[in-house]
Formats: C-alpha cells, structure tokens, sequence
C-alpha cells in the first residue's frame, strides 16, 4: 500500500486554521476556504475569468538539507512522466575522536573477539509509487575526496560524486514488509521501519581494523575526524534500475545508522555488542566533536518520450520538485470595473487518465501560486495580502516587514491542498484552489499591476533577490505528479471565480 506523506499534518493544520477562524466576521479580508455569501444575482454576484496557460520545466538547483527526508529508488514506469532515479550520498562517523569500538583493548588479540559483521541502517519515512514491486538498492564506496571534504557546501541535487568502488551490500526493498519487526543477529533487539542491507565481509574487515587510537600511526583512521576521512569518503546508496516507486528515508534519523557488530570480553565471558557511527549534524559543540557529515541526494528526471513534453493545448502537467511548472495569464483582472470582491479563486481540477496509475502515482499534496515579477527576467515574488492574512509582509521587502510571512502559509485561508472530488463522468479526481481575494481587491480599486502568476509543487520555495534562505514547503522532495486541465480545456478547465458585489 502506498504511504501517504504528511497527512497528519495536514489534518492538524486544518483544525488549528478552524477554530482560530471559525469566529471571524465574514468579509473580503477574513473568509476562508468556502465560506461565501449566496450568489442571489440582486446583490451578490458571481463571474469567470479565462486563464492562458502554458506549460514549463524548472532547471532546478534545489538543495536537500542533511535534517530533511531524502529519496532513494527508481521509477521505471510512470506513463506521464516517464523516469526517475534518485541516489543517496553520506557520511556516517564517530561522535568523538580518538575512538575505539567498545572499551578500550577489549577487542585486541582476545581469542574469540572481534568483528562479526556490519550494516547499513536506513530510517525508513514513507513511499510514492508502485508499491507492488521491490526495489533494488546497492552499497559502494565513495571514492571521490571533493565529497568528504564538501561538508559545507550545499550540494544541489544535480550533483554526484565522481567516483565510487564496487558494490559492498545490496538489498531487495518490499516497502509492504517495512512495518514488520526485523530481529538482530543477537535475537536480543528487534526494529521496524528500517531498511538494513549487510556489507560484505572483506569491507567490513577493512573498515572495522582501521580501529586504531594511536597518532602518527599508518591504519589511524580513528584518531581524528580529518585521519578518518583519509580513509573513508563515505557511502553511496544507488538503485540497481529495479522497481517503480521511491523510497524515503530520514539521515539524521537514531535509526539511521552504520551498525558495526562485534564480539568482545565482558568482564570473563565472550559477548556479542554493537556500536553505531551515525550521521553528525550538529558540529563542532566541543573541541573533541567532528565537523558535521556530508549528505547528497541526487535525483535525475527522465522524461524522454513521456507525454508531459508534448502536451495538447487542453491539457498540462505539473511534478513535484525537481519538477514542471505552469505559468498563469488572467488578463480580464486588468479591465475588471471596481466592485467589492467577497472572493477570487483560481480552480485547477485533475485530468483523470488511468485509474490505477493515478493511484500508484498520487498528486502532489501541495501546490503552491507566486507572482511574476516585473522588469527582471525570471525573477518570481510571494503573492501580496493573501498568503497568511493574520501576518504582514511585503512582497517587494521595501518596507522593513519580512518579504514572507514568518509562520509560512496559511493553507485553509490561501489554499493549494489537495482535495477529492467526483468530476461530471462519475470519476473520482483531485483539485486544488488557491484564494486571492486581497490581491486581485488591490487590482481592482487601486489598479495595482496584474502580475503573471506560476503554479507549482515546490520542495521549498526562495526568492534569491531578497535572500538565499529556502523556505520549506509541505512536500516531500520528488513527491507527487498530476495532469490537470488548461485555460481551454472543456471539461477540467482551470479558470478564475470571482464573487462580488456591486458599489
């Protein structure tokens, strides 16, 4: 079964947004989602207004924090977009240098003691996709030094490192299993919800006798963070091109881990323990504390032959970062007489294709609408008023408030989640409306400019003319795709509603 991502979230979302606004008085500047006076056609009116779309994609230079769920899988088949491969790169080390595997020299020259094996632990998140099918996933060495020594430089999710080694562990993935109960090896501890791929005996061997305490000796890779990354890059997390969905999993997650087993003397008899070299995000708290570890995820989008890059006049795509976008023309809002505008949303409804398809492959939770900004090519701004009505902001960061709400969106006043409907064929689909009543109010009395719009399903959202800062946004990265109805489209048409009265 598929893993809807934030769902709770979104419920908690809601019912905190309703009963904060549940006692609002009902006008332009506080209605919410759906909440309008009657549209009686004597003092209360309603109209459309055409919308010219036009489909685009995003040369994405989006950057996927260490703290943040991270994809790993292959989509083989996803018959409006085509392919997907995404790819995990990180470092897992000690908390603390010199550093020895249990105490100190109980592991040495002991017979009995020593190393049993090792494992890759993954903290597993959640799934997009088939879910019917495995996925396959290998383990290799990172080979290339700019990777381990990059710790502060945000990678983007074009990058990989230049080289890895040969595959040292790989694994079969059934996300259907993942909530059943895996024992360890000790049949002591159990843990669910973890990926677990177990390296192979020479590596491990390697790696686990690199334990040497001792400076200015040739095998102290323990001895030091920068001795340690000598020796050890860091691993690659790959698809083997098997499967059709993506995984999710948390680095810096307790469960994520490098789980190192071994045997040791415990006051007389021989026992089995474990440690675990973990993903170090914090860096630098004391002089004995590493510099945090490195973490790239690398997705690559292939939409070769899929029907999004030749779409019709009626219909349009959108995909979740890295990912697709539409940009939106209302040109009526510009000669609209003034009136009192009750409310003005735009209305983007699902094009339902094959229904178990649209199952596997899910729309994004989340959409997201923003302004053209004008004069500068390619430069985007917030939209004005509408997207947190209770927080000021400004869009154009001249007046000294922040150029975005500091408690985000307000997704029951603003809009973009998904929600479920049935279209006029009996078919189930998703739609999306976003409100921008306050916005299109300024257009229409104070004839404030008509800025083109863009639809998307972002990761995390910035504006680099004000800041570098990403902004997170509700979806999880590469989750989510739908193919949605045009400014033409006769039936799923995306269009503008406005109510209003008369002055």
């Amino acid at each position: 079964m598929q893993k809807r991502i934030l769902v709770t979230a979104v419920i908690a979302i809601f019912s905190i947004s309703f009963f904060n606004w549940g006692c609002s008085k009902l006008d332009t500047t506080d209605i919410g989602s759906d909440l309008l006076p009657p549209v009686d056609n004597v003092k209360t009116f309603d109209t459309l207004l055409p919308i010219i779309t036009t489909q685009a994609i995003f040369n994405d230079t989006t950057v996927v924090s260490r703290f943040s769920d991270h994809v790993l899988g292959f989509i083989s088949n996803d018959p409006l977009f085509g392919r997907t491969n995404a790819d995990i790169y990180l470092q897992l080390k000690p908390g603390f240098y010199p550093y020895y595997y249990g105490n100190a020299g109980d592991t040495t020259n002991i017979p009995g003691t020593g190393l049993d094996s090792i494992v890759l632990c993954l903290s597993y998140k959640g799934f997009w996709g088939d879910s019917s099918m495995p996925i396959g996933l290998e383990v290799r060495e990172v080979f290339d030094p700019k990777f381990r020594d990059s710790v502060y430089d945000n990678k983007t999710i074009n990058y990989s490192p230049t080289s890895t080694g040969g595959v040292i562990g790989s694994a079969s993935v059934n996300v259907l299993t993942m909530g059943n109960y895996i024992k360890f090896s000790n049949r002591r501890d159990s843990v669910k919800n973890q990926i677990r791929i177990k390296l192979n005996a020479a590596w491990a061997t390697q790696f686990f006798n690199r334990d040497s305490t001792l400076a200015n000796v040739s095998n102290n890779a323990y001895y030091s963070d920068s001795a340690f990354r000598k020796l050890y890059n860091g691993l690659a997390i790959k698809t083997t091109g098997t499967g059709n969905g993506l995984i999710y999993v948390n680095l810096a997650d307790m469960a994520t881990k490098l789980e190192v087993h071994f045997k040791r003397r415990n006051n007389g008899p021989i026992d089995s323990a474990y440690v675990s070299l973990r993903l170090n995000t914090i860096g630098f708290p004391s002089s004995t504390a590493p510099p945090p570890s490195n973490t790239v995820n690398h997705i690559v989008r292939n939409r070769s032959g899929a029907p999004m890059l030749s779409p019709t006049s009626n219909e349009l795509y959108i995909q979740a970062t890295p990912g697709t976008y539409i940009n939106l023309k209302i040109p009526d809002l510009s000669t609209l007489s003034n009136r009192v505008i009750h409310r003005a949303e735009i209305i983007i409804e699902q094009i339902p294709t094959n229904p178990i398809y649209d199952k596997m492959f899910t729309a994004p939770n989340f959409l997201y609408l923003d302004l053209k900004d004008t004069g500068t090519a390619n430069r985007w701004k917030p939209v004005y008023f509408d997207i947190s009505p209770t927080q000021s902001y400004d869009p154009d960061y001249k007046s000294g408030l922040p150029y975005f709400p500091t408690n985000g969106v307000d997704f029951f006043y603003f809009g973009g989640f998904r929600r479920d409907k049935t279209d006029l064929f009996g078919n189930p689909i998703n739609f999306y409306n976003f409100n921008i009543s306050r916005h299109v109010q300024q257009i229409v009395t104070k004839k404030t400019p008509n800025y083109d719009l863009r639809l998307y399903a972002p990761f995390s959202i910035t504006y680099p003319q004000h800041s570098n800062a990403l902004l997170p946004y509700n979806n999880n990265i590469a989750y989510g795709r739908v193919k949605v109805g045009s400014g033409t489209n006769p039936n799923y048409k995306m269009r503008m509603r406005i109510v209003y009265s008369r002055l």
